[in-house]
Order: structure tokens, then C-alpha cells, then sequence
């Protein structure tokens, strides 16, 4: 019964599945540090557990036996999501961490262990110190040098060299053996040497220690026996070393014994001394070496035998042989095995409840292990009783298993040499079935190769897979098709028939699932025209042609080799490889050689060869070169052909390239056409041509001096008329007026027609009514026009070419639109919120696109003032108007003018134009600072007071609620005194300032005031009346005689000066006046006049300046072309005035104030006598 269930269950061997991740399963370890693992003490020691499982497993670990607390030991950290170790070393000693290891991953389905895992760290020890003697012997002796290097984990690899570190030569006289040794068979007078170094590398650290250097000194008998002859009259004291026939001295006596285990490497060694020196061979007895396994080294000393089995055990003769005789040594080899598994490790068992299966755990070895089986890690003796499974040996038989009953088995199977440990879990779950390999995959393969189409699944119970092509009329059985137990279909020979659609079906009682995967046959690549053998003249040019056949679908890449390996990768650029040939321009000897052309798919590959011989030539001079002749059409096909030709004459200079041009002797007879070009190298060419063509061909050929002439035409090849290839481009919907619809598209050629007959079926619907395509066909035109359409709606349209055979492919949809209107609708909730007195913003909602009957442009405000807040009778300006492209919603309204009233109104507009406007609305703007009052006079001036008159602001942009009078007098040093302010009424345009000083100069500055603040000021300058007893005294001195000669005598020196500052000035010097002002520069004053060295006259254009030295009269003008130091002012023939007693009034003459009128505001004044004599003094 037991045999009968084992036959019954082995079916789950070869069915072992892949439970996907996202199912519940117990924990499976996925990598794992080796059992012996040995690391380099001077890096951060990693001890490798990772495993998988639903859920995620955790970790844990065990040293020596005992659990390992991790957190305990600062050193040890685990990576995060696996059981990784990681042992910083910097803090610790490697050597504390030489142990056991073994990690246990667990979950709720189970427990997985990982092997004993042995760590150990390298060691490259140093080399006992020790002194060597020297070593001397006699000439034709055998000789063995020491190695013997300290003993290193793993062991070091060993070999000799000299001081210079070159390898110290070896022979079948001198080699090494197997332990490091140097044997000599017999020595020579050449082996005389003081370096015989031994070195031993270290291969984990990478360090290399060396052994004390060994002296060898040989000695020649001859030459021994000739100087002791000397002294005892002996000619023979010593004997040379006779001839002998071999001994072996390694190994010893005549047979030994050697035991290797199961896969491991068999290395033997017999090294025989003698002379003359022996030669070694090897037999096995009773039977033969394999060949295939089996190598000698150093010299036929080692014998090497890789890959151990069985029948590799025996014995095993060497013989050591020279002309003096022989000798032999036999060595019987033991071969034991460690554990090794028989039909691979045992495999996860996925069982579906009230199943049966089995696990095996197969494995032998020399001598038989012993096995032992663990569940969850425990031996399974002490798990819990579970009658579903009985443990046979090496089986673990399942039945009828149940749900919860998954677990993780453990298989430990072990001898003397070593032990295997497996994982394998049994999963009890219930799933329909899935297909792994991707849905819609292709498969490629090559027409008559094998191909296999995979259909990995899951489920459980096991699914079924069936197989179907094409239209799925039955399963897939039988020859051609080989069923896999993995769910892989295979056809052993595919051919272009079994090219399809095939459907994988996995089914178990649980469910369904399908599968689409596609094979595609391929044709295989195949080289056509191989490269031919080539005999060229240096500096001529050579093609290999390399004309491929293959899969159309396959992207071909073709690689050229020289003389097998790659082509010469220099400065020179004559080589020249194209998708089917290799140019070699400018040959030279360097480029012969063979050469290999080898074109790869993706799929497969094909290759062919030819050989280049390079040859001397001797210049002739260059003409141009003879027509191409021989022109053939071959590979005729419906759109190609190809055209070959035989080159004519190059006549002494190479063809760089060939014009091919064709005549349609159908349409433009007489007519010829460049179609293409090809390097001169070339002798065919691949021509695509368009259907309703006669083609005639013939060849040009171009080289260094022109073209030659045309060759003979070709014969005549027909292209048959076809459907279009391709429809209208630029295909357009729009409209002219508001019910019609014109659809635009650009013509094809002639060219492209592909037949007679050519027209076009225009088709349109509306794109938001589930309506049919009205269709009409229309002659070769570019556009039709259709009526009676709704007005603007969206359109789709296409246009496909027809000609006499048929119509073009299926054309693209476009989409446009129907003629336009005028909007219907203006837009609503139209209002403006005011930002300052000078802008505000108008907001609208958009007119729905319904309304707008077109295209959408923009919005456009209309706005005007309507008049000034504080006016009362209506002041219409112009109508503004402002653009808002887009789909705005508002938009701003600057530069508008305070304290007024506007309207306005907002209107969509389309392409076709605006539509109606907006109920009209209206804005205040606030008020803001008004401007500067109009005008600013001084009137009735009196010895301590004068009137002011003013007129209002021409730009009130607000109610005027007062002004603001402010003044200041100003002295003589144009310097201004303290400022007087004040506040007059608002319906006040005059005022008269009492209690001034009297023959004093006042500046005033007057401006309007509004809620939001002050405006600019207006200023203006006046001087009140000279007192009468001041002007009676000025009268009394100006009567006396000196003081009238005081005045001339001024005047003259004045005039005096200004005739050497005008000499001065014309030299480029400067005079002391001109140093004084520069060096008091004042910023109210304007520079001397350069050309008539008169002052600057000075200008009030900023009201605010204090006017320091001003000289502004009280009327506020001079005129600006009078010279401000002219004596006229004075009274010498100008203006001027005296009174009857000889006193100077001029400057408050009525003629000033007649300037005022004449002049404005801005005026200079004339100094007044004082002040001339006030300069005067400061020039002395």
C-alpha cells in the first residue's frame, strides 16, 4: 500500500510550484553565507539570511549552539526587512567573532533554518626567521630546496622567483611539487645562484610574504681534481656523480595510498631524480585515464583528474624512465563522497485540503549517509503528532492533509565527510487558478528551430493546462506539439503555419483562467552574394559586397572583422561600411588581409569571408570616367527593383559616385529625373518606385574631372496602378458665411495618385449629434462648400483619395467648424468696483458659448466721462475702448480722471464681429488733490502790506474746501527768513497781507486743498514800498557831487572789469570773479554766459526752491534776452527812471510791471545800485 501511494504521489515531484508572494506561505530561505566562510579581518564581517514568506518572516539566530542576543551586543546590528548580519569590527576584535552561526526565519505557516554557517577569519602569517646556509653540492646530484610556508587560512598559493621577482624557470629537470619544494633531478653548474626566494600569496588579503633567500653554489669536479693535483700529484681525488637510472623522491617506496572525496580535484605527484634526467609517464592499471577530465602539469609530474567520481577510484602507476632503466610507483586512490542529492533538493509541496503528496529528501554518499527530518526546526520526533503524515526513511508521505497543517520541513542528511541541509514547506491552501507568464508575450523563433511557448501557472489543486490556436477548435495533441508538465508547449521544428495566436487554459476545480501568447516563425538570415577574393592596386578602391537575405520583421546589424578580429580603428577614414558592403578607398598594403562579414538578428546570425591582395600601380593621367553599361532589373517587385550595372573605365581617377535618373514614358516622355544616388563603390541600387509609372532607368557615373556621359537606357519597367497610398493633407473646417460649412484640403500630386481617375470623397457629421457621415465625391479640387448649416457647431471631417482602383487607407478625422455669427447675448452681471480716483476694475460673466456663435475673441469695454462730479452741466468726452482677448472675466480701466462720473458698457465679440452691449453702468471716481490754482498776482504793494489775487484750479478733481498761503521774506543774500502760513477760505480769490516790512522782498507760495489732500503750489515773488524818510535821504546824497562822481567812477570800473573778464575768457584763463563763483557755487544761479560773458539769468521753475540771492522785482519779470548786469536798469538810456531830485525808481517803475503781462512768472532783475556797490566791495 505504502509503494503504491509513493508511485501515486511523485507526480508533486515533477510539479513543484512557485506560490506567488501575494498567498499566504511559510517562510523560504533565499540566500545564505557558505558553510565555510572565511573573511578578511580588516572589513566589517556580513553574515548573509534572507528569506521570503506571506507575511514577512522574521529573524532570529543561534552561535555555538545557544541564542544569540543581538541587542545585547553593541558590535551586531541586522539590516532592516532581512536577517542579515552586520559585525562592526572597528570597535571589535574579528577573532571574537569566529563562531557557529545558524538563522532561523519564521512566520505563522512555519519555521525555516539556514546551515551552520562556520566563520572564519583569513590569516596570512609572517615567515619564521631563520638562517639559511648555504647549500653546496656536487655537480649532476639530485637536490631538493624547502619551502615549507607558514601555515594560512585559506592555504597560499606558492611559487619561486629571484631578487628581480622573475619566475626562476622550471623543466622536466627543475619543477615544483605540490607542497611548494624545489626539486632538481641533478644539478648543473648554471644552478649556481644566491636567490632562490620562495614566496607564498596570501589570495583573501592579498599579501605576499617571502622566505630568506637561499644560496646554491654547485661545484665542478674537473676543476677540483686539477688544483688538488697540484699538491698529492693525483689527477682522480675526487669522482664526478655517475650516470644513474631514477628513483622517485617524492613519494617514497613503491606504492602509497591517496583518499579524495566526490567532485573534488584528484592531483597525484611522483618527481624522480636521476641522471640523465628521467621522464615521467602515468597508466591507470586495469584501466583507462579520462580523457576529458584529465591533465598533466609540471612537466607529466601532477597528474590531474577534476570533477571526482566513483569510477575514478583505483590504482594509479607512475614510471619514471631514462636510457639507464626505470622505476615505477603505484598509488591506490580511495574515493569517498559527502552527502550529495541524487534527484536535487526537496521541493515546496503546495496541496490543496484533502490532498495527498510526498516529500522526498534523496541523497547518497560514500559512506551511506544517514538522514534525519525536522519540522519547523525541531526534530520532527518531538513535533507534534499529525496523523496525515508518516515519516519512511527518506519520505515523508501526506494524506488527506487539511488546512493549518502547512509547515517548513527540514532535511539533514549527513556522513563523515559532510552534510546537506534542505528546506521544503507544505502549503495547504485552496486558489483558483492564474497564469504567471505575461499576458499578449510574443515568442520569436527561426523557421525550422525548435520553439517553446511557456504557460507557467498556480493554483491549487495543481491546475490542468490545455492548449489552443487560432479559432480554438480543439486541443493542441500530438505531433507537432509536445506537452510540458511545467504547462510549456513545445514544436520541435516551427515552421511559418505554426505562427499564431495560441491560448494556455489552466483549470482545477476552483475556477478558469486563459492565457493569449503569440509565436512568431521567423525566415532565417542568409548571406545571398558573398564577398569575392579581390586583387587591388594600391590607392585604388576596393567594395566587398555582402548582400544579406533575411526576416523582414528582424532588425539586421552587419559587422565586418579583418583577418578575425576588429576592423583597424586609426586616423584613416577609407574604410567605409554600409548596411551590405565594406569600401576600402585608397588601398594600402596595410588593409590586405581577410576579411569577414557577419550580419546578426536578434534571432540568428550568418557570416561569409574573402581575402584582399594589395598590388603596386602606376600613374597614368585622369579623365573622365566611361558611362555605365549592362544595366539589368532584377528583384522585380509591385513598389521596387533593383538595378544593377557594370562600372565603365574610372580612367586613372575613382568613381566617387553614380547618378541614377528615370523617364516616365507615360506622363513626361522625354523627361529625365534624378531618383537617387549610391557611393561610387556601388554596382546596385534598391530603387523604391510609385505604382502607374513606366520607369526607364540609366546610370551617370561622377569621379574627380565630371560626370560621364548617361548610359543606355534601361528597359522599360511598368508599375501597376493601385489604390492611393495616402490621403489629403491639411485638412480644414471652417465657414464663410453663418449656414455653410467649406472644408479645405491640400491636392495630392500626380505623383502620389498611384492610378487615373483620381477625386475625393469628402465626409462630414456634427461632432455632437450621434449622426451618419454625409458623404460626397468631388473632382480633383482643393475644397468644398457645404450649405444649410447650423450656424457655428463642430464638425468632423475626412477626406480620402479614389482613384480608378480603389480608394485610399482610412483617413484621419479632422474637425472644424461652421460658418460664424454675431453673438446674440451681451454679457450680465456687468460691474466695476473702483480701485483709486484713477483706476477701476469691470467685472462681467462670460457669455455662454451658445450665445457667442463663434469662436471666442475676447471682450471689449466701452467707457466714457459723462462729467466732473462737481459741475452740474454734462461734459460728454470721446468713447474708449478696451480689448480683452481671451475668455476674461475683468479687466482694468486706467487713466481715468478724478471726482467724475463714468458710464460704460461691455461686449462680447467672435470672429465674425461684436455682439450687443451690456446694460449701460455707471462709476464715481473719488476725489483726489487738485492742481495748481490758475493764476498767482501781487497787487496794491504799500509800505507794509500788498494783495494777493489768485484764480482757482483749472483741474479741481474734487470740492476745493480751502487753500493754504504760505511766504517768506528774502534778504539781499537771497537767503529766505521763517515761513508764514495760512489758511484762507475756500470761496476766497483774494487777500490782502497786512503788517510786512516794508521795502522788502516776500516769496509766496499759495495751493488748493480737497479732502484727499493738498495740490501743487503756485508761487510768486513781491517787494513792498521803500519808507518816504529813506527815500528822502537816498534823494539828499544822491544831490551831492561826490557821490554822483562816487557813481561814475563805480560804473567805470564795473565797465572795466567786464572788458577783462570778456579778454580772459577768450584766452581760456579765469578771473578773480569767476574763482570766487566757482568756489561759491550757488544751485539758483546759472553760469556765466560763455559767449557774451553776461550772469545767467535765473529761473523759479520749482515753486518750493527758497530762492537764495534771488532777484525776482515785484511784478516777478525782466525779460530773459536782457543782460543781468546792464547799466539800463539804471537809468542810462533804457527804462529806467530818476525822480526829479535824481533818485533811481527804475525798478519800481510801471514798465516792470508792463512785463509781467509780457513775460510770465519767470524773470531775472538787474542788481539795484546797493547791490552793485555790495559787489563791488566783495571784488576788492
Amino acid at each position: 500500500m505504502d509503494a503504491a501511494l509513493l508511485v501515486l504521489f511523485l507526480g508533486h515531484l515533477t510539479a513543484a510550484l512557485e506560490v506567488p508572494l501575494d498567498l499566504p506561505q511559510p517562510p523560504t530561505i533565499t540566500h545564505q553565507s557558505p558553510k565555510d566562510y572565511i573573511i578578511d579581518p580588516r572589513e566589517n564581517i556580513i553574515i548573509h539570511c534572507e528569506a521570503k514568506g506571506k507575511p514577512h518572516p522574521s529573524f532570529s539566530w543561534t552561535r555555538n549552539g545557544t541564542h544569540f542576543d543581538i541587542d545585547e551586543d553593541p558590535n551586531v546590528t541586522m539590516k532592516p526587512h532581512s536577517g542579515t548580519l552586520v559585525v562592526d569590527i572597528s570597535r571589535a576584535k574579528a577573532e571574537h567573532y569566529e563562531c557557529v552561526y545558524q538563522c532561523t526565519a519564521r512566520n505563522k505557516h512555519g519555521t525555516a533554518v539556514s546551515s551552520n554557517i562556520v566563520v572564519r577569519q583569513s590569516r596570512s602569517p609572517l615567515w619564521s626567521k631563520e638562517k639559511i646556509k648555504p647549500i653546496v653540492v656536487q655537480e649532476g646530484v639530485s637536490l631538493v630546496l624547502p619551502c615549507r610556508p607558514p601555515v594560512g587560512l585559506p592555504p597560499p598559493i606558492i611559487f619561486w622567483m629571484d631578487n628581480y621577482f622573475q619566475k626562476l624557470p622550471q623543466s622536466s629537470r627543475v619543477s615544483q611539487s605540490l607542497n611548494g619544494d624545489l626539486y632538481f633531478a641533478n644539478v648543473l653548474r648554471e644552478d649556481s645562484r644566491n636567490d632562490y626566494i620562495c614566496y607564498a600569496r596570501f589570495p583573501y588579503t592579498q599579501t605576499i610574504q617571502q622566505k630568506q633567500p637561499i644560496t646554491v653554489k654547485v661545484l665542478n669536479m674537473d676543476a677540483i681534481n686539477d688544483t688538488m693535483a697540484a699538491f698529492y700529484n693525483d689527477t682522480d681525488l675526487f669522482k664526478p656523480a655517475d650516470e644513474r637510472k631514477p628513483t622517485f623522491l617524492v613519494p617514497s617506496g613503491n606504492s602509497s595510498s591517496k583518499t579524495v572525496l566526490r567532485g573534488q580535484v584528484l592531483e597525484m605527484e611522483c618527481i624522480a631524480e636521476g641522471l640523465p634526467t628521467p621522464e615521467i609517464s602515468w597508466t591507470k592499471v586495469s584501466s583507462v585515464l579520462p580523457a576529458k577530465r584529465t591533465s598533466f602539469l609540471h612537466y607529466q609530474r601532477t597528474l590531474r583528474i577534476v570533477n571526482v567520481s566513483e569510477s575514478d577510484a583505483g590504482d594509479y602507476r607512475c614510471t619514471g624512465r631514462n636510457p639507464l632503466g626505470s622505476v615505477h610507483h603505484t598509488i591506490h586512490v580511495t574515493v569517498k563522497a559527502a552527502p550529495y542529492w541524487i534527484s536535487g533538493t526537496p521541493r515546496n509541496l503546495v496541496l490543496a485540503p484533502g490532498e495527498n503528496g510526498v516529500l522526498t529528501c534523496r541523497a547518497s554518499g560514500t559512506p551511506k549517509p544517514s538522514i534525519t527530518w525536522a519540522m519547523n526546526g525541531i526534530p520532527i520526533e518531538n513535533s507534534p503528532k499529525d496523523l496525515s503524515r508518516k515519516v519512511e526513511d527518506d519520505t515523508i508521505i501526506f494524506t488527506d492533509v487539511q488546512t493549518g497543517s502547512s509547515a517548513v520541513y527540514q532535511c539533514n542528511v549527513s556522513n563523515d565527510y559532510g552534510y546537506l541541509l534542505s528546506n521544503a514547506f507544505v502549503n495547504v491552501l485552496s486558489e483558483p487558478p492564474r497564469v504567471l507568464t505575461p499576458a499578449n508575450k510574443v515568442y520569436q523563433v527561426i523557421k525550422n528551430h525548435r520553439a517553446l511557448i511557456d504557460c507557467a501557472s498556480f493554483g491549487s489543486p495543481i491546475p490542468k493546462i490545455e492548449w489552443f490556436k487560432d479559432s480554438r477548435s480543439s486541443t493542441l495533441d500530438g505531433d507537432p506539439y509536445i506537452h510540458h508538465d511545467n504547462g510549456t508547449l513545445e514544436i520541435q521544428v516551427a515552421q511559418a503555419v505554426n505562427s499564431g495566436k495560441y491560448t494556455c487554459v489552466a483549470r482545477n476545480i476552483l475556477g478558469i483562467y486563459e492565457n493569449h501568447i503569440y509565436l512568431e516563425v521567423k525566415e532565417p538570415t542568409r548571406i545571398l552574394k558573398q564577398p569575392e577574393y579581390k586583387v587591388v592596386q594600391r590607392g585604388r578602391s576596393v567594395v566587398f559586397e555582402c548582400k544579406v537575405k533575411h526576416d523582414p520583421s528582424l532588425i539586421p546589424t552587419m559587422t565586418w572583422l579583418k583577418d578575425d578580429g576588429e576592423l583597424p580603428d586609426d586616423e584613416r577614414s577609407e574604410l567605409i561600411v554600409d548596411s551590405d558592403s565594406l569600401t576600402i578607398t585608397d588601398v594600402t598594403e596595410n588593409d590586405a588581409g581577410v576579411y569577414t562579414c557577419i550580419m546578426n538578428t536578434t534571432l540568428d546570425h550568418d557570416s561569409a569571408s574573402a581575402e584582399l591582395t594589395v598590388v603596386e600601380v602606376t600613374p597614368t593621367p585622369a579623365v573622365r570616367p566611361d558611362p555605365p553599361t549592362d544595366l539589368e532589373l532584377t528583384d522585380q517587385k509591385k513598389r521596387s527593383v533593383q538595378l544593377t550595372w557594370t562600372p565603365g573605365d574610372e580612367n586613372n581617377s575613382p568613381i566617387q559616385k553614380f547618378l541614377i535618373q528615370y523617364e516616365d514614358k507615360l506622363h513626361h516622355r522625354g523627361d529625365w529625373h534624378n531618383l537617387t544616388e549610391v557611393l561610387g563603390t556601388k554596382t546596385t541600387a534598391h530603387l523604391k518606385l510609385s505604382p502607374y509609372v513606366h520607369y526607364s532607368f540609366r546610370v551617370l557615373a561622377l569621379n574627380a574631372v565630371g560626370f560621364s556621359r548617361p548610359s543606355l537606357p534601361s528597359r522599360v519597367f511598368k508599375t501597376e496602378a493601385a489604390a492611393p497610398d495616402e490621403n489629403p493633407t491639411g485638412i480644414q473646417g471652417y465657414g464663410t458665411e453663418h449656414d455653410n460649412l467649406v472644408i479645405s484640403w491640400k491636392v495630392i500630386n500626380f505623383f502620389k495618385s498611384n492610378g487615373p481617375g483620381l477625386h475625393y470623397k469628402v465626409m462630414w457629421r456634427q461632432k455632437t449629434v450621434d449622426s451618419e457621415w454625409t458623404t460626397v465625391t468631388v473632382a480633383n479640387t482643393s475644397k468644398f462648400v457645404v450649405s444649410g448649416t447650423p450656424t457655428f457647431v463642430p464638425y468632423e471631417l475626412k477626406v480620402q483619395a479614389v482613384n480608378d482602383h480603389g480608394a485610399g487607407p482610412e483617413p484621419a478625422i479632422a474637425h472644424g467648424y461652421s460658418g460664424e455669427d454675431l453673438p446674440v447675448a451681451a454679457p450680465e452681471n456687468v460691474q466695476a468696483v473702483v480701485r483709486n480716483s484713477t483706476v477701476a476694475d469691470v467685472h462681467w460673466d462670460p457669455v455662454p458659448s451658445k450665445l457667442i456663435r463663434g469662436h471666442l475673441k475676447g471682450y471689449k469695454v466701452y467707457y466714457w466721462k459723462e462729467r466732473h462730479l462737481h459741475k452740474h452741466n454734462p461734459h460728454h468726452s470721446d468713447q474708449q475702448v478696451l480689448t480683452f482677448s481671451g475668455n476674461h472675466t475683468h479687466g482694468m480701466l486706467p487713466g481715468l480722471h478724478p471726482f467724475s462720473l463714468y458710464s460704460f458698457n461691455v461686449r462680447v465679440y467672435n470672429g465674425k464681429g461684436e455682439g450687443p452691449a451690456s446694460l449701460p453702468q455707471q462709476f464715481e471716481t473719488p476725489e483726489g488733490v487738485p492742481g495748481p490754482p490758475t493764476s498767482l498776482i501781487v497787487t496794491n504793494p504799500n509800505l507794509d502790506s500788498l494783495t494777493l489775487e489768485w484764480n482757482p484750479p483749472h483741474v479741481r478733481n474734487g470740492r476745493i474746501t480751502g487753500y493754504t498761503l504760505k511766504y517768506q521774506p528774502v534778504n539781499n543774500s537771497n537767503e529766505l527768513g521763517p515761513v508764514e502760513e495760512l489758511a484762507l477760505p475756500p470761496n476766497e480769490t483774494s487777500f490782502t497781507l497786512p503788517n510786512l516790512k516794508y521795502s522788502t522782498r516776500y516769496k509766496f507760495y499759495l495751493n488748493a486743498k480737497t479732502v484727499v489732500g493738498a495740490g501743487p503750489a503756485i508761487s510768486q515773488e513781491a517787494i513792498t514800498i521803500m519808507d518816504e524818510a529813506v527815500a528822502s535821504r537816498q534823494v539828499d546824497i544822491a544831490t551831492q557831487g561826490w557821490f554822483i562822481g562816487l557813481m561814475c567812477a563805480i560804473a567805470l570800473l564795473i565797465l572795466i572789469l567786464l572788458i577783462i573778464c570778456f579778454i580772459q575768457r577768450n584766452k581760456g584763463g579765469k578771473y578773480p570773479v569767476k574763482e570766487k563763483e566757482d568756489a561759491h557755487t550757488d544751485p539758483e544761479f546759472q553760469p556765466m554766459k560763455d559767449d557774451d560773458c553776461t550772469f545767467g539769468e535765473y529761473s523759479d521753475n520749482e515753486d518750493h526752491k527758497p530762492l537764495k540771492g534771488s532777484r525776482t522785482p515785484s511784478n516777478g519779470t525782466v525779460k530773459r534776452d536782457d543782460s543781468d548786469d546792464s547799466l539800463v536798469d539804471y537809468g542810462e538810456g533804457g527804462d529806467g527812471q530818476f525822480n526829479e531830485d535824481g533818485s533811481f525808481i527804475g525798478q519800481y517803475s510801471g514798465k516792470s510791471a508792463s512785463r509781467d503781462t509780457a513775460e510770465g512768472h519767470e524773470s531775472s532783475e538787474a542788481p539795484s545800485p546797493i547791490n552793485a556797490m555790495n559787489s563791488l566791495n566783495s571784488f576788492v
